[in-house]
């Protein structure tokens, strides 16, 4: 792929023209329709053509040379197998809007995406800097808390993390965990055996398992003790070492209750606390969300990091992102 500059508009319009040299790779770059190329347009203000192989960009220069970029971007990933989609497109203009990071780097020097997660049935790549550094994070601490709304990605990523850590070798278990706020970890009164009774609480930690690993390697793995799912009463007087630990919706803790996850940390372990702290669902009169307790007290202690994300690194439909926004703005 190469590109050559078309002249200059007066002012400061600029205008340049792109060419591929895989014309069967342009039908999934463009999208259905040319969503794509129109997604662009409309979140980078740019005007585009495309006739053939020649994509024309026309806007500020600021502008277009991002847009040029990011065009760069998502043919290299269609290059690599990666699926290109609107959301994809999105993902693309954040991070090709923060130079200092490498999740997205120069098409011509050829080289690939600075930060990855392989798991069996997929790669996963950053979709925004907030991810970017977080999956940085995940390799170079043993204990991260991952703090934001619903839909950046906090737990989705650590789980990614923890299958690919597995099936290298590097734990030999994957323990996942939530608090049952909703029953108040008293869940006698539902129907079924222990299992029945807590799975419906842990199902998002399932379906993020499933999406990594084939389900009879899943189910095997289950079976075989590797992985654990389980509520975090189930998880006080153990010592977790050789694992890796994550706890999803920490903010439905109690000081207590994340006292005692935390001080589960065994060797060779790596921890990843997600939680929303705008989000705590604790019934009233319990005491304060474990999760705004325990950043409190570790904020700045070594080895311990904080990765925040904000409704800007919403990686669902635009309209969750906005709601986010909508209602932190509220108070």
């Amino acid at each position: 792929m190469s590109r050559k500059p078309l002249p200059a508009r007066a002012g400061e319009r600029s205008r340049v023209e792109v060419l591929f040299d895989r014309p069967q790779a342009l039908a999934q770059l463009f999208g259905q329709y040319d969503q794509n190329l129109v997604a662009l347009e409309n979140r980078l203000g740019v005007y585009i053509t495309a006739r053939g192989n020649k994509v024309g960009l026309e806007g500020t220069a600021e502008q277009v040379a991002l847009a040029r970029d990011v065009l760069h971007d998502l043919y290299h990933r269609i290059q690599r197998g990666e699926q290109v989609d609107t959301g994809l497109v999105d993902a693309s203009i954040a991070m090709a809007s923060e130079p200092t990071l490498d999740g997205i780097v120069s098409a011509e020097r050829g080289q690939g995406p600075g930060i990855m997660i392989r798991t069996r049935k997929k790669t996963i790549v950053p979709r925004t800097p907030a991810q970017a550094h977080y999956m940085r994070e995940l390799v170079s601490h043993d204990m991260i808390f991952a703090l934001g709304p619903a839909g950046t990605g906090k737990t989705y990523i650590a789980v990614a993390q923890a299958v690919a850590q597995l099936i290298t070798g590097s734990v030999q278990r994957l323990i996942l965990s939530r608090p049952a706020v909703e029953a108040g970890e008293k869940l006698g009164f539902l129907p079924g055996d222990m299992k029945e009774k807590v799975d419906p609480y842990l199902r998002p930690l399932y379906d993020a398992l499933y999406d990594c690993l084939p389900a009879e390697q899943v189910e095997r793995r289950i079976a075989s003790g590797e992985i654990e799912i389980a509520p975090i009463a189930f998880m006080r007087g153990r010592t977790l070492a050789d694992a890796f630990v994550i706890l999803d919706e920490a903010q439905n803790t109690t000081p207590a209750q994340m006292k005692m996850f935390l001080t589960r940390f065994g060797q060779n372990s790596r921890m990843v606390v997600c939680g929303d702290p705008n989000q705590v669902d604790l019934p009233g009169g319990v005491a304060a969300s474990g999760l705004a307790d325990a950043v409190r007290r570790l904020e700045g202690v070594e080895g311990i990091s904080m990765s925040r994300f904000t409704a800007a690194d919403v990686v669902r439909h635009p309209i969750v992102g906005r709601i986010v926004e909508a209602y932190e703005g509220a108070g």
